[in-house]
């Protein structure tokens, strides 16, 4: 149970709310808690007038106590009552369309005869690194501009992250079939000045100010922007706003269709990107991890034909 303490406390980044969802009075946790730190001889939780936060012997502590947890409650889950064992998977990922489209071929092979439990979170690379950290999501798929490459390599080892590079590419210039961009075989950046740029809103790379980032992700010649963080928004704005334009990975040709959209090169977009699988070191893959990773390479293989 002092476990499951710790990893509520860390959670909640407070004593007595952790009480409260623990249904157990503060002073009984607390000292729960100091018996838990003395046996280990570590100190876990920093305490200031600020509050509660988690010291770096508590954050490897508590990788362990709830990856112990996790393993618990799959025994638990497996033996009780005979239930069958249930289908599990989650992954924290960009918004891109190629992995979407692969999420719906993966799907296809859920088991109807058992329970399953998917998440699928679309979001920015760092928040996709502490989901994976956490353990809160089991796979992860970040993607970065290659210029950013050390950044992620450097927080990769030294979170004890396992990465493998799922494929490499240079952004289209995403734009409305009715766009007078669309007939154009090729742009110039230029071209793009009196466009709105739909974006996402939320870029990020571990050790530089956002400002930098901004300035590295979006586009120099222009001053209008909408962003974004829904995929299915920036779509319907594409397609509704012919003065709009997006940067965005490799699109399936259905998606084109779809929202009546066309991807055409642009001669500035020389930034190469990386989209690369993550996973904590020590944890094994499963079956159903296997088959969403070999849609995934297969959605971004069927771009390339």
């Amino acid at each position: 149970m002092h476990l499951k303490y710790a990893v509520e406390v860390a959670k909640t980044q407070s004593i007595s709310k952790a009480a409260e969802n623990l249904y157990m009075g503060q002073p009984n946790l607390s000292r729960a808690i100091k018996e838990l730190e003395d046996s280990l001889g570590i100190t876990i939780f920093s305490r200031t007038s600020k509050g509660i936060s988690v010291t770096p012997d508590g954050e490897e502590f508590l990788q362990y106590a709830k990856r112990i947890l996790t393993q618990v409650d799959e025994v638990e889950e497996l033996y009780r009552n005979g239930k069958t064992h249930k289908q599990k998977l989650s992954v924290s990922v960009p918004r891109s369309s190629y992995i979407s489209a692969a999420l719906a071929e993966f799907a296809k092979s859920i088991s109807l005869d058992s329970p399953a439990e998917i998440f699928y979170k679309e979001t920015n690379s760092s928040r996709t690194v502490n989901n994976v950290i956490k353990e809160e999501y089991n796979l992860g798929i970040v993607r970065f501009q290659t210029a950013f490459e050390r950044y992620y390599q450097n927080m990769f080892e030294e979170k004890n992250l396992e990465h493998e590079t799922l494929t490499e590419f240079s952004y289209m210039l995403l734009v409305s079939e009715h766009s007078p961009l669309a007939a154009r075989g090729s742009v110039e950046p230029e071209a793009l000045a009196d466009y709105i740029e739909i974006t996402h809103g939320d870029p990020y790379v571990p050790s530089l100010p956002l400002i930098d980032v901004k300035k590295a992700e979006l586009s120099e010649f222009v001053d209008k922007r909408i962003f974004v963080f829904e995929r299915g928004s920036q779509f319907e704005l594409l397609e509704k706003l012919p003065s709009s334009f997006m940067w965005v990975s490799p699109v399936p040709k259905d998606i084109l269709k779809k929202y009546h959209l066309v991807s055409i090169s642009c001669r500035a977009s020389v930034k190469v990107y990386k989209d690369v699988l993550i996973y904590r070191k020590g944890y094994r893959l499963t079956d159903l991890d296997r088959r969403f990773i070999d849609e995934v390479s297969r959605s971004e293989i069927s771009l390339r034909k």
